[in-house]
C-alpha cells in the first residue's frame, strides 16, 4: 500500500507517519512538504493524507488537479481548518479529520481507507498513473506489455497505445513490482505477455521480440517458470 502525507508542518507528518507505520508496517509512506512537490512527484498514492492550509497552493487545490487528472487516490484530510468541510467532499474525500488528530480515531478512519483501496484494487485491477507536460494517463498495470528505454526517458508499450514519459527504468521496476522482469538494461517485461523465449530474445504473444540479456537468461527461466506456477 503506497501513501503519501502532504503537509508543511515536519511534526504533523511524523505524527502521521508514526501512527501509519504502528498500524500497517509494510505501508510504503512518503511524506511532501508542499501541495506542488507532491503533483510534480507524478507518482500514484492509493492513500494521500493532505492538510489544506499550505504555502504556494491549499489541500483543495491539489485535491481539484488529481480529480481533474482522473486520480482515484484515496483522499484523507487533516487539518485545523474546520470552515472547508464542504468542499473537502466536492472533490471526493474518504474522510476529513481535525488536528489534532485522535490517534483511535485516525487508526478507524485509516483501517477503512485501506479497505476501499483494496476494495478499488481488486474491482479494476492495479492502476498506476503516468504524467507528461501535455497528458496524463491512468494505465491499468495488466495492461502494459513491456517498458523501454530511452535515454532520459521510457516508453510504456501498452495493448491500446505507447506513452513516453520522463522517468528510469529502476524506478519503473519498482513501480511495477512483481509479475515484471528486468530482461535487459533497456527492457522491462510483463511475464502475462511473454509466449516463449531463447538465447537473445523474448518474443510476445503480440508477435514483437524483446531482447533477453545472455547474463539473464538463467535468472529469467526461474521467474518465468515460478509465475507460470502462480497462474
Amino acid at each position: 500500500m503506497r501513501v503519501a502525507i502532504c503537509d508543511d508542518d515536519r511534526e504533523s507528518c511524523a505524527r502521521l507517519r508514526s501512527l501509519i507505520r504502528k498500524q500497517k508496517p509494510d505501508c510504503e509512506v512518503t511524506c511532501f512538504d508542499t501541495g506542488r512537490r507532491f503533483l510534480e512527484a507524478r507518482k500514484h498514492f492509493d492513500i494521500l493524507l493532505l492538510d489544506i492550509q499550505m504555502e504556494e497552493m491549499s489541500g483543495i487545490e491539489v485535491a481539484r488537479v488529481l480529480r481533474i487528472n482522473q486520480e482515484k487516490t484515496i483522499l484523507i484530510f487533516v487539518t485545523a481548518l474546520k470552515e472547508y468541510a464542504a468542499e473537502a467532499f466536492e472533490v471526493s474525500a474518504f474522510s476529513y479529520l481535525l488536528k489534532p488528530v485522535e490517534p483511535e480515531k485516525f487508526c478507524r478512519v485509516f483501517e477503512d481507507a485501506c479497505r476501499e483501496a483494496r476494495k478499488m484494487e481488486s474491482q479494476s485491477g492495479e492502476q498506476l498513473f503516468f504524467q507528461t507536460k501535455a497528458r496524463s494517463f491512468l494505465v491499468q498495470k495488466k495492461e502494459i506489455l513491456y517498458v523501454e528505454s530511452h535515454k532520459r526517458k521510457v516508453e510504456i508499450h501498452t495493448l491500446r497505445e505507447n506513452i513516453q514519459i520522463y522517468a528510469t527504468m529502476k524506478n519503473m521496476e519498482g513501480q511495477l513490482g512483481n509479475g515484471f522482469f528486468r530482461c535487459h538494461r533497456g527492457y522491462l517485461v510483463n511475464l502475462a505477455y511473454v509466449a516463449e523465449y531463447g538465447t537473445g530474445v523474448i518474443r510476445l504473444q503480440n508477435g514483437e521480440d524483446i531482447y533477453l540479456a545472455r547474463e539473464k537468461y538463467s535468472e529469467f527461466s526461474k521467474a518465468y517458470t515460478k509465475y507460470l506456477q502462480t497462474v
